[in-house]
């Protein structure tokens, strides 16, 4: 799926993205919860970059929990950065909040940033090289030793094992009220549309791009979540 064609899916979902996906909230919360643990140790007037920033689900959370940082949200639909843009205002953090439309290497870089969440978004690189250097771009604009907190789907497609995670995703979505045909083009989009990868191969494409080896901090079902430091220039 090209860039063109991932921005106008995005667009026509944002207004309803949030409702849609409601009945998912129990993994959301438990991957912010345990990102509150990964970003911990950060400075209490954090910069963090927000890559893919949705509707400002993760962006929201953090800005609860840290009254202090200040946030760059990147999206490149202008439509679900428009909800996360509302989400601001209406929990009264606009004011901590850059708003970027675009994709990340059309941010400009205004010093380095602490650290940066990627949530799945780096699953629609279909190319591995162009997927390495799209964390590289993260890298490069967080300051050495930056962390990055990154999610994304994985399995070992065309195993048993990634066949009975897939169907148990299935059923999870249909529960949460997906429709068979949307169920059946999720199917269809997993086998072409998304680089659904084994982890250990993502977790070597984020140290591709200019990480140290990342550690995965959570599961659920088909998503996996790893986090790391930005490596020193010279590899050390």
């Amino acid at each position: 799926m090209r860039r063109e064609e991932i921005k106008a899916v995005f667009d026509q979902q944002a207004q309803g993205y949030d409702r849609q996906w409601a009945r998912m909230a129990p993994i959301r919360e438990g991957l912010h919860f345990l990102l509150e643990s990964v970003f911990a140790g950060l400075p209490a007037d954090a910069r963090i970059l927000c890559v893919g920033a949705g509707t400002g689900a993760e962006l929201a959370h953090l800005a609860r929990e840290f009254p202090l940082w200040t946030f760059t949200a990147v999206d490149p639909s202008g439509a679900m950065l428009e909800v996360c843009r509302r989400r601001a205002e209406e929990e009264g953090f606009a004011s901590r909040c850059r708003f970027h439309e675009g994709y990340l290497d059309s941010l400009s870089i205004e010093g380095p940033y602490d650290a940066a969440t990627c949530f799945l978004v780096s699953q629609f690189i279909l190319e591995r090289d162009a997927r390495s250097a799209f964390f590289r771009g993260i890298a490069g604009r967080l300051r050495p030793g930056g962390m990055l907190a990154s999610s994304d789907l994985a399995g070992e497609v065309g195993s048993s094992e990634y066949e009975a995670l897939l169907d148990a995703w299935l059923a999870m979505m249909a529960a949460a009220g997906i429709p068979p045909e949307g169920l059946e083009r999720m199917r269809a989009a997993y086998a072409s549309d998304v680089a659904i990868l084994p982890a250990a191969t993502v977790a070597s494409i984020i140290e591709s791009g200019g990480f140290q080896a990342p550690a995965r901090f959570f599961q659920a079902g088909l998503i996996h979540a790893w986090f790391s430091r930005r490596a020193a220039e010279d590899g050390a």
